[in-house]
C-alpha cells in the first residue's frame, strides 16, 4: 500500500481544520434583566451575555499573544467603507469637551463621581414586558433564563446618588473608539489583552469601570449619554439582531478566510466614529453607548477575570452607561467587542 504524500496529508489536515472552525454555532445574545425599579443594582453584572462573542478557535489554530499589534485596518473589513466626516476628519476644533491637560485626541473628564446610583425605569420596551409576563409564575416571581434584553425607554429624573459622598476624578479619555479617529469604523474581534497592549503602546491604558461610567454619564448621572429617554436616532443601538452562524477568527486572520470575512460583513452594523453627533457624553466623548462594546478593567480582580464590557453595541441590548458585562475572559473576542483608552490628566 502506498503511503499518502506529505502534500496530501497537509491538504486533508487543512480541510479538517476549516470544518472544525466554521461549523460551530452559538445561541442568540442575551442580556440579564435588571429589576423593573432599576435601582441601586443597575450596574450589577448580568448572568447571560450582553452580546454574541465569537467562540475561541481550537488550540491548534493561530492565536496571537497579548503582544499582537492591532493594525489600522482592523477597524473596517473590506467592502465596509467609512463615510468621511463633514469636516473631512482633519480637526476636532469646535467639538464639545475640552482637551486641557490631555493629548489632542482625548477629552478631559473632571468632576465628582457617584459610585452608587439609583436609576428608576418608568417605561420598559414592550418586548421586555412581554417576556417578563411570560416568565412570571402565579406567585408574582420571575422564573428561568431569557434571551430578551432589559431595555428601558425612559428613566425617572433626576438620578439619585446613594453614596454618602462623591469621588473626585480627573483623567483623559479617547474622544472616539479605537483607533480613535473621526470617520473610522471602530476595531472589532479584539481581546481584552490585545486592547490593553494597544493602549499601552499608545502611551495610555484601558479605562476602568468607574472611569467609563463617569465619562459616559457625567455629574448628572445620566442613564444614557444624551439623557433619560432612550433614542435610537441619537446612538447606534436597537438594530435588528443577526444570528452568528460561523465561528469567527481574530480580525487579521478572518480577513484571510473568505467564509469568515463574508460572515463578518453580514453581521457588521457599525457606523463611523463620531458620525452620530448627538451620541456624545457630557464631557465630549462619542459613541460610549452603542456602536461597539468596549473593554474595561475591573479593579481588584485577578487574571483572567479583570475584563469587563460596557456601553452596549448596535444590537437590541441595554446600551447605557452603568451596566458591566463581566463574564467574558481576557482572551475572549467577538464581532461586537472593541475598546477605547484612558490616561491620567496632567496636573493642574
Amino acid at each position: 500500500m502506498r503511503r499518502p504524500s506529505a502534500g496530501c496529508l497537509a491538504l486533508l489536515w487543512g480541510l479538517a481544520a476549516a470544518l472544525l472552525a466554521c461549523d460551530r454555532r452559538e445561541p442568540a445574545p442575551t442580556d440579564a434583566a435588571v429589576p423593573a425599579s432599576a435601582g441601586a443594582a443597575a450596574d450589577a453584572e448580568p448572568a447571560p451575555p450582553d452580546g454574541a462573542a465569537a467562540e475561541l478557535p481550537d488550540a491548534a489554530t493561530e492565536l496571537p499573544d497579548a503582544a499582537t499589534e492591532l493594525p489600522d485596518a482592523a477597524a473596517a473589513p473590506d467592502g465596509a467603507t467609512a463615510e468621511p466626516p463633514p469636516d473631512g476628519g482633519s480637526s476636532d476644533a469646535g467639538l464639545p469637551g475640552s482637551s486641557e491637560g490631555c493629548p489632542d485626541d482625548m477629552v478631559l473628564v473632571d468632576g465628582d463621581y457617584c459610585p452608587l446610583v439609583q436609576q428608576i425605569c418608568l417605561e420598559h420596551h414592550k418586548e421586555f414586558l412581554k417576556d417578563q409576563a411570560r416568565r412570571t409564575n402565579p406567585y408574582g416571581e420571575t422564573e428561568g433564563s431569557t434571551s430578551v434584553s432589559e431595555r428601558c425607554l425612559e428613566y425617572k429624573q433626576p438620578t439619585a446618588c446613594l453614596s454618602k459622598k462623591r469621588t473626585p476624578m480627573r483623567y483623559c479619555v479617547d474622544r472616539y473608539e479605537w483607533p480613535n479617529e473621526k470617520g473610522e469604523l471602530p476595531a472589532l474581534l479584539v481581546s481584552w489583552r490585545e486592547a490593553a497592549k494597544a493602549c499601552e503602546g499608545a502611551g495610555k491604558r484601558l479605562c476602568t469601570e468607574d472611569e467609563f461610567n463617569f465619562a459616559c454619564e457625567g455629574e448628572e448621572m445620566l442613564p444614557y449619554t444624551y439623557g433619560f429617554a432612550r433614542d435610537a436616532t441619537k446612538c447606534n443601538i436597537d438594530r435588528p439582531f443577526r444570528q452568528r452562524q460561523l465561528t469567527l477568527y481574530r480580525y487579521e486572520r478572518c480577513m484571510r478566510h473568505p467564509e469568515c470575512k463574508a460572515e463578518l460583513e453580514r453581521l457588521d452594523q457599525r457606523v463611523p466614529a463620531g458620525s452620530m453627533p448627538a451620541c456624545v457624553s457630557p464631557f465630549g466623548a462619542y459613541d460610549l453607548n452603542g456602536n461597539i462594546n468596549e473593554w474595561v478593567v475591573r479593579p481588584g480582580r485577578k487574571s483572567p477575570d479583570r475584563s469587563g464590557l460596557k456601553g452596549g453595541w448596535w444590537g437590541p441590548m441595554r446600551g447605557r452607561c452603568r451596566p458591566t458585562v463581566g463574564f467574558h475572559k481576557e482572551e475572549d473576542y467577538g464581532y461586537e467587542q472593541g475598546f477605547r483608552c484612558c490616561k491620567d490628566a496632567a496636573p493642574r
